[in-house]
């Protein structure tokens, strides 16, 4: 580990010496600053780890010390030491883990409701608002592109783009099955019904990423239904793609201008083709992707949301948290850091193997 942060110490130097120059172009500039901002927090932790490596060895000369006091504080000192050097060296190996390229990116988010009827349709309302409050506790941008409303509210499906600082790092784990077990407004005896909906998150694809060509797309347009603004059901503003080798199709009714509604349609389209090319090119994360939201059936779930005991278990950690009206404000920084360090935990003992 020691030569891997010697080796990002001298990178973080250079860096520094190279944006002293006076020919660097905006291009060179960004992606330098880009470079140095990410590797920064390691340089800093392990610049504390030196300095109180060094203090411990300090402090066990004195150990040698005649006087009896001298050595006690020395040894309360290199205990204290001790802990803070192994709290930073567990820090520094997660900080040096192999970074997901897809973890700065933007996202789509997918989500269906499940298995449950109309309280699925409910619950998927309710959890995409979750995430929404949550995108704006960390001022990220939801963009919705896509929606279908149940028939007694909620939301049927949701397709939103969520751009800002690190989406996918802090959503990428919440792709699956959420199940929902309450008693329903709609419930007259008062019985608890158990609903589920489906989290698909997916990494925006840039052009460069995807390039599609325009032979190989199919593009339908027709009149939009269900809200959207006083014109919205009077012209063909509505887009539907095809691409025709994959045969995937995507939608877009959410704008009034059919431009605007292509371009969604093309960004989710990608997202979907990106996907599918990562999925091909490694098998193990083919593997996640399949079964990152399967059938959508109660069984199938990564976390449970029992409102008669106000608990929330995610069944892939074990952790249980209570406080349901406080996740359901977007107050999810806990919960999805416990998930990240349990994953990171992961990533680590496949290292050591």
């Amino acid at each position: 580990m020691f030569e891997q942060l010697d080796e990002v110490s001298a990178r973080f130097q250079a860096i520094n010496d190279q944006l002293m120059r006076p020919d660097l172009t905006p291009k060179d500039l960004m992606e330098l600053n880009k470079e140095r901002s990410q590797i920064e927090p390691i340089v800093d932790k392990y610049t504390i780890l030196k300095s109180s490596t060094q203090e411990r060895a300090d402090n066990e000369l004195l150990l040698e010390d005649d006087d009896e006091e001298i050595k006690s504080m020395a040894k309360e000192e290199i205990q204290r030491l001790n802990e803070e050097i192994e709290t930073l060296e567990s820090e520094l190996q997660i900080l040096l883990l192999p970074k997901d390229p897809n973890d700065e990116k933007n996202i789509i988010l997918e989500m269906r409701a499940g298995t449950g009827g109309d309280e699925a349709a409910l619950f998927a309302g309710e959890l995409f608002q979750m995430y929404a409050r949550f995108a704006g506790k960390k001022g990220w941008q939801v963009d919705v592109m896509n929606m279908s409303e149940g028939t007694k509210g909620g939301t049927k499906e949701v397709i939103a783009a969520i751009n800002g600082d690190q989406v996918f790092s802090y959503l990428k784990y919440e792709a699956g099955v959420h199940r929902v077990q309450r008693v329903p407004e709609t419930e007259t005896q008062g019985r608890v019904h158990t609903s589920a909906c489906t989290v698909a998150v997916m990494p925006e694809a840039e052009e460069v990423d995807i390039k599609i060509d325009e032979k190989d797309i199919r593009v339908d347009v027709f009149r939009a239904s269900g809200p959207g603004g006083q014109s919205v059901n009077t012209t063909d503003s509505a887009v539907r793609i095809t691409h025709l080798p994959t045969n995937m199709v995507v939608q877009c009714q959410d704008e009034k201008s059919q431009l605007k509604n292509k371009n969604k349609a093309m960004k989710v389209l990608r997202a979907r083709l990106y996907e599918k090319m990562q999925g091909e090119l490694d098998a193990e994360r083919a593997e996640e992707r399949r079964s990152m939201v399967k059938s959508g059936d109660r069984s199938e779930k990564i976390r449970t949301y029992n409102f008669p005991q106000d608990r929330c278990t995610d069944h892939r950690i074990s952790l249980t948290a209570h406080n349901l009206p406080k996740l359901f404000s977007g107050e999810l920084e806990e919960l999805i850091d416990a998930i990240r360090a349990h994953f990171q935990a992961d990533m680590l003992r496949g290292l050591e193997k």
